[in-house]
């Protein structure tokens, strides 16, 4: 199965989350994943 999204995508999908004031429900709602793909992201990626 293809990935959808590269190394380099997650990680800047995930800054884009570190920012202040931003809400994680938004940012996945915006690219289209799960709360739960973007915090397992976290924890691989050591965000």
């Amino acid at each position: 199965m293809k990935k959808r999204f590269s190394e380099e995508q997650i990680i800047g999908i995930l800054r884009e989350g570190e920012a202040d004031g931003v809400v994680i429900r938004d940012v996945c709602r915006k690219h289209n994943i799960t709360e739960q793909t973007f915090f397992r992201w976290r924890t691989k990626f050591g965000a």
